[in-house]
């Protein structure tokens, strides 16, 4: 038997995408590979949910190459996104995690005994038969990640999913995006967070003015920054 085919690497080769004449990213190169969690940081307007979009495969480049596992046409089925305010379905947080396994593909026996496992996984199984519009909002994006766990995603797309949350609703984020991580899923995540960045990472892309700016080890980029783009933004100036 054949190997299934895997999305990792994901590669950006000289990617740009421009929107009329806004140039949003400009020859982007990198490769994401198995491993700790990616952490995708930069200013606001510097790229990072239009990048995201890209290894997703929802964007296609103005120019350049992305290709999944050397493949420049996979389909999305082993990767999942997760934007910063997930709609919520009018149903129940089990019937939301119940329609994401139905439209994964999962045969219909074994849906009940993976929305409760995926419940578990994400601590909201007391909640299971709330509407998903009445959850706060720490709630709501612990069942989004249950929806797109149940993809079984192998690379996991996350575009800054604790922006709006409290302290204790952050920590109950990341510790189930940490848990995804050590499963083997591949967690590329956007952050304004510094010290989400510092308690997550593994390596760091820095996006500036569209480019990328640097790359590397978290801790290098944290205490050792490269660039002057990247020790004015770690000052917390402004990075124009």
């Amino acid at each position: 038997m054949r190997a299934p085919q895997s999305d990792l690497p994901l590669v950006l080769d000289n990617v740009s995408l421009q929107a009329g004449a806004t140039l949003i990213l400009d020859r982007l190169s990198l490769m994401i590979a198995p491993g700790a969690p990616t952490l995708i940081v930069g200013p606001n307007g510097a790229g990072k949910t239009s990048l995201l979009r890209l290894c997703m495969g929802l964007t296609k480049p103005s120019s350049g190459r992305v290709s999944w596992g050397g493949q420049t046409d996979s389909k999305p089925v082993p990767r999942a996104i997760l934007f910063q305010r997930p709609v919520m379905l009018r149903r129940t947080v089990a019937a939301n995690v119940a329609y994401a396994l139905a439209q994964a593909g999962t045969p219909r026996h074994v849906r009940a005994p993976r929305i409760a496992a995926l419940l578990e996984r994400v601590g909201l199984s007391d909640l299971a038969r709330r509407p998903a519009r009445k959850l706060s909002g720490g709630e709501q994006q612990r069942l989004a990640l249950a929806r797109a766990l149940a993809r079984d995603p192998e690379i996991l797309l996350l575009d800054e999913p604790t922006a709006s949350l409290d302290p204790a609703a952050t920590r109950s984020v990341e510790e189930i995006v940490l848990m995804a991580a050590q499963s083997g899923i591949k967690i590329v995540m956007a952050s304004h967070d510094l010290g989400q960045v510092r308690r997550l990472a593994g390596d760091v892309i820095f996006l500036a003015r569209g480019a990328l700016c640097e790359r590397g080890l978290a801790a290098n980029f944290l205490d050792h920054p490269m660039t002057p783009e990247a020790a004015a933004f770690l000052r917390g100036d402004l990075v124009i």
